[in-house]
């Protein structure tokens, strides 16, 4: 990540998204991450065990990619109505490893279950990194023994630890927490992510993790995941690839005393999945600040769609140009490039009709450029760690909002180096 855009994160951003390093306590998890000693040129944490003793509810959303990584396909396999692990690793993906990825995982299982109690259908994996290399099974193996002192290396309050074990090419742990009452209750919301590259989500983003002690039933719980979806995690994207890992995961240990929320009309869920927004969008836009190479964090707002299709069509026709997120890189004001990722969205359009703003300065309205449009002004607007877009296609009243980032460089030199 840039300099001045890492700033940005830490004295704009971070502010507004509620606790970031002290996340909430909660009841009823543990965490531990190791190294399993699976990067070749440096010793970090690679490994990491999330603990249910009490199991939890859960839900989870995958990749809607047809080529996915086996620890998906053991994950859409049926599972417990409560569920009482979580095991992931980075470095290797565990994609097109066929019959060995797949059966590694269940030896993790056996390898957990000399310890703890443990069933196939009460766990859940996840893995980032490298596709098409052979699992580490016999390194992680090794491994299994540290993550299960559960009265040594479990806390429950390590998460910035944890939620840097699982980056990859990532530049910063993403994390957030919330507390909320309910019923005179207090609750809490803890999520982590990891994502920088290979980021373009019909479902969720790379790895998203998110635990509550809300008293929840399965059901609201997935309808929640799935509700708040569209204006978080299925709003970003860095540079238009969808991964075969893509997964998000929600729990909840159900240890707040309130009593269990199973109507989704009720006031208790409402507020549940406003909270539960709150943390989505948090951890969606950590993801796009920390785009492999990013110098921009950029917000594109539809608005005036005739339907919401549309809407989102143009928004990431726009987001995922790659010579829009490159002028953007460049500091140039090429606003032609914005209304020629319009044109191509293969959406319902009048040129006649778009009012385009870039920032606080109309550039383009009616089909004429803006009367008292300065390129002088835009083009400081552009030296700037934030850009906001407005379109209004002024044809309805559907909008959709996403999040991407420029595309320079630095993000070739990445993903050129990214297996040594």
């Amino acid at each position: 990540m840039d300099l001045k855009l890492k700033n940005f994160f830490k004295t704009q951003f971070l502010k507004k998204s509620g606790s970031f390093v002290k996340l909430p306590n909660i009841k009823g998890l543990k965490i531990s991450s190791t190294s399993a000693n699976l990067y070749k040129k440096k010793t970090r944490n690679d490994i990491s065990l999330f603990y249910f003793k009490d199991g939890a509810s859960h839900a989870g959303v995958y990749t809607k990619s047809s080529v996915y990584a086996e620890c998906i396909r053991w994950n859409k396999n049926s599972k417990s109505k409560k569920v009482k692990a979580l095991f992931v690793n980075t470095k290797n993906a565990n994609a097109l490893t066929g019959k060995q990825g797949f059966e590694s995982l269940n030896k993790i299982v056996k390898e957990v279950s000399k310890k703890i109690r443990i069933k196939d259908k009460e766990f859940y994996f996840a893995s980032t990194g490298v596709i098409g290399e052979k699992y580490p099974i016999e390194k992680i193996q090794k491994k299994i023994p540290e993550l299960l002192k559960l009265n040594k290396s479990i806390s429950s309050n390590n998460w910035l630890k944890t939620a840097k074990a699982i980056m990859t090419t990532d530049t910063i742990a993403k994390l957030i927490g919330k507390t909320f009452k309910i019923n005179k209750k207090t609750a809490n919301i803890a999520g982590i992510a990891k994502g920088s590259g290979m980021i373009f989500p019909n479902m969720g983003t790379m790895l998203g993790f998110i635990f509550t002690d809300l008293n929840i039933s399965n059901s609201m719980l997935k309808l929640a995941l799935k509700n708040n979806l569209d204006k978080t995690f299925n709003a970003i994207s860095v540079d238009g690839d969808t991964s075969t890992n893509d997964m998000v995961l929600i729990f909840s240990t159900e240890k707040v005393g309130n009593k269990k929320i199973t109507n989704r009309h009720s006031k208790e869920f409402k507020i549940f999945e406003a909270n539960l927004q709150i943390v989505m969008k948090s951890l969606a836009k950590q993801i796009t600040i920390d785009g492999e190479g990013a110098t921009k964090f950029i917000e594109i707002d539809v608005v005036g769609a005739k339907n919401s299709k549309d809407a989102k069509k143009i928004a990431f026709s726009i987001a995922n140009s790659q010579l829009f997120k490159t002028a953007i890189a460049g500091e140039d004001p090429n606003w032609g490039r914005i209304l020629m990722a319009i044109g191509k969205s293969n959406s319902q359009i009048n040129v006649n009709k778009i009012d385009l703003k870039l920032g606080n300065q109309h550039i383009f309205k009616k089909g004429n450029i803006a009367k008292n449009y300065r390129e002088s002004v835009a083009s400081r607007y552009m030296k700037g760690c934030q850009i906001k877009i407005l379109i209004n296609i002024g044809l309805g009243k559907s909008s959709f909002k996403a999040y991407t980032c420029d595309l320079t460089h630095e993000y070739i030199t990445i993903n050129a180096d990214y297996r040594n």
